[in-house]
């Protein structure tokens, strides 16, 4: 990364004194600065910066605990550090009263005013009023020209399927739309959401993601609160979609995964 010029545009006056890149930036470069007025930023660089800038702020302005936004210019994101802190008990349980003031931030319907991307993978996230129409249309289906025609024939068929299993409008919840726990920073007792993919629909679509790749603690739910009845059977329904990223990101290793969460879905 060289991104003084940018800097210079994103955060006017900023030097950066020492660079240090950071670890986790799957689809993006990611480093930290340290400025010569004693400020300590954390530097992404990507062709959305802006799109990324503007959810962060979408959920601060909702109270979740995110990152400040410093500036934002040309593909470089600047984001205020956060010194890294325990994941207790306490941190998780005030992370999930943060994830619930974000869903308390509800929308007329479903989608968002920017199509969003995780590199080569289109998200569209083009408004719709039925969520059973929105999943299916903005998550589901276009994935079936990247598919096994057996894998896509089955996501075609749940696709269809989704008005009798989903819920037909509920709240349009402000949702993270990437929220796995290394989306979770740990710092200042709790548990600060970074690396969004926002848009509004059903709460439960974040809850989801959470409990895809490793449980979700107790103490989070404590913090959360109560869920709707019968969440855990839609469970699978939303986990299909981040199972299909992953599988047209990193490769057939993540094939299985998406078939038995199909095969969970009835499909």
């Amino acid at each position: 990364m060289n991104p003084a010029g940018q800097l210079a545009k994103a955060l006017p006056g900023a030097e950066i004194r020492r660079l240090v890149p950071l670890q986790g930036g799957d689809l993006s470069e990611v480093a930290r600065a340290d400025l010569a007025d004693g400020r300590i930023a954390v530097l992404k660089r990507g062709p959305l910066a802006g799109r990324e800038a503007r959810m962060l702020r979408a959920m601060a302005a909702a109270g979740a605990p995110v990152p400040d936004v410093l500036g934002f210019d040309d593909g470089l994101l600047v984001l205020d550090w956060l010194e890294p802190g325990p994941s207790d008990a306490a941190a998780w349980t005030a992370c999930g009263a943060g994830l619930r003031r974000l869903h308390g931030s509800l929308a007329a319907s479903c989608g968002w005013d920017e199509d969003y991307a995780f590199g080569p993978v289109a998200i569209p996230n083009g408004r719709m009023e039925s969520w059973p129409g929105f999943w299916a249309e903005r998550r589901l289906l276009p994935f079936l020209p990247h598919l096994p025609a057996s894998l896509a024939r089955r996501v075609e068929t749940l696709a269809r399927r989704l008005p009798d299993l989903l819920p037909a409008r509920p709240p349009a919840a402000l949702l993270h739309g990437d929220l796995w726990q290394g989306n979770i920073h740990f710092s200042g007792g709790t548990g600060m959401l970074i690396d969004p993919a926002c848009y509004h629909g059903d709460a439960e679509a974040d809850l989801a993601m959470l409990d895809l790749f490793g449980r979700i603690p107790a103490a989070f739910l404590d913090g959360y609160g109560t869920l709707a009845p019968g969440w855990e059977g839609r469970r699978p329904l939303y986990q299909i979609w981040p199972a299909l990223v992953h599988l047209r990101l990193f490769g057939g290793s993540y094939a299985g995964l998406a078939g038995r969460l199909l095969e969970r879905c009835g499909a």
